[in-house]
């Protein structure tokens, strides 16, 4: 029934659950901040889970929606594809976000951020490992490689939770010239300012339900109206899973930045989009679990192209944090700029895959 629809029809409703998508993000990402403060649940629970979820509930719906009609090309590309994007989504905040002010890197420099880049990049090595197993390993409906991509991912959190607290160079990630106060006081705020409007914590929880369920089913139109436009334009899943669809569902990213960086917690910002790219593989376990098939030996080289662009680009922002520059190229520090030419690059390689 979707196929047979206009491609105007198709690009209307992919159009609508964008902006749905965008729009449900901002108040998500604000109701998920003060649930976090209300509950008390930590920068670990709070913070690098609950949010890295929130933001990527788009990602979430297309992985199980392609899981169950047995379409992993789409997913896989979203997924892989999404991971490249959302890094970039950091030049975006760069340029719009500080401007003329400094490099996002050299206010948002912590070590804290170089550890959880390296999370992004060791759960992206064993997504190249998991590759290259065969769709048959698989035991008990889970592929050994996706459960190792979980416990990495958990452990990996645990780790960074500690490093904030009980390790003897902690005072040692206040750098001169970053954020003035400390990181998630951005969370603190959104919170004190609905208790300041005598927001009540249920209706917080009830936007909260409403917003996460309207992202969900715009998730779902993405994928399936992102599909048939695929088709009708001649585009291959993978190609437009990993550019149009990508950016698409990338715009909860967007926003939840842009309010981090305009109230000055910048090393929030980044923690965001490393702490969603880190859970992003995780999905891969949820589509074997639907699907009945190891996903990650499915992937074509178009997608582990993709997941090596993003290993790329996660390191350039790391030596970008580490090194602090503070010149800048067109409003962005330099470290943005490379990321910036390295994926249209990048993108223009795809092509010639």
């Amino acid at each position: 029934m979707i196929e047979s629809l206009s491609l105007t029809t198709l690009l209307l409703i992919f159009s609508v659950s964008a902006v749905l998508i965008w729009l449900a993000g901002i108040k998500l990402t604000e109701t998920a901040d003060i649930l976090s403060i209300h509950f008390r649940l930590g920068e670990a629970l709070g913070g690098l889970i609950l949010l890295a979820i929130v933001t990527n509930l788009p990602e979430i719906a297309i992985t199980v929606s392609a899981a169950i009609q047995h379409n992993m090309a789409l997913a896989i590309g979203n997924i892989l594809g999404g991971i490249a994007l959302q890094t970039v989504v950091l030049v975006v905040l760069d340029v719009f976000g500080l401007g003329k002010k400094d490099p996002l890197t050299y206010r948002a420099a912590s070590l804290i951020l170089v550890l959880e880049g390296l999370m992004v990049i060791i759960v992206l090595t064993l997504v190249i490992v998991g590759n290259q197993f065969g769709s048959s390993v698989i035991f008990h409906g889970v592929a050994p490689i996706d459960v190792i991509i979980v416990l990495v991912w958990i452990v990996g959190i645990y780790l960074i939770g500690k490093a904030r607290t009980n390790l003897p160079w902690h005072q040692l990630g206040v750098l001169p010239n970053s954020q003035k106060e400390k990181r998630g006081h951005s969370k603190i705020k959104k919170y004190d300012l609905a208790i300041k409007k005598g927001t009540s914590i249920q209706v917080v929880i009830v936007i909260f339900a409403l917003c996460s369920l309207v992202t969900l089913v715009a998730g779902v139109g993405l994928e399936v109206t992102g599909e048939a436009i695929a088709k009708q334009i001649g585009m291959t899943g993978v190609l437009f899973g990993a550019t149009i669809l990508a950016a698409a569902t990338s715009l909860p990213e967007v926003a939840t930045g842009l309010t981090s960086v305009k109230l000055e917690d910048y090393q929030m910002a980044m923690s965001d989009i490393f702490g969603g790219n880190a859970f992003l593989p995780v999905l891969f376990m949820v589509a074997t679990v639907i699907s009945g098939k190891s996903v990650l030996p499915q992937a074509h080289k178009t997608d582990i192209y993709l997941t090596g662009l993003a290993i790329l680009l996660t390191i350039i922002y790391i030596c970008g944090l580490i090194f602090r520059p503070r010149k800048q190229i067109l409003r962005m520090g330099i470290d943005s700029f490379i990321v910036m030419i390295v994926y249209l690059i990048g993108l223009l390689g795809l092509f010639a895959i």
